[in-house]
């Protein structure tokens, strides 16, 4: 299954809670779409959340964010991974 890593921005002072929250949001429903979310990320400083996910494509993770409350059009297939 294809890797996406998804950029979220304008979370400016996001805290580890707020990141956490949102993240279930996307558990919540990410099966409705063959998604799975493996992994979230802020920085507080820069406003920045960052996903990883494995799904089908950029658009069915598009349509979990955005039916969570967090869309984003910044959505990245990963291609290449170094060890």
């Amino acid at each position: 299954m294809p890797e996406f890593m998804d950029v979220h921005d304008g979370f400016f002072g996001v805290n580890q809670e707020q990141v956490e929250e949102a993240h279930r949001k996307d558990l919540a429903i990410e099966a409705g779409e063959g998604v799975h979310f493996k992994r979230s990320w802020g920085d507080p400083k820069t406003g920045k959340v960052f996903c990883l996910s494995e799904a089908p494509s950029k658009d069915a993770v598009m349509r979990i964010h955005e039916r969570a409350g967090h869309p984003t059009e910044q959505v990245y297939e990963l291609t290449l991974s170094g060890e």
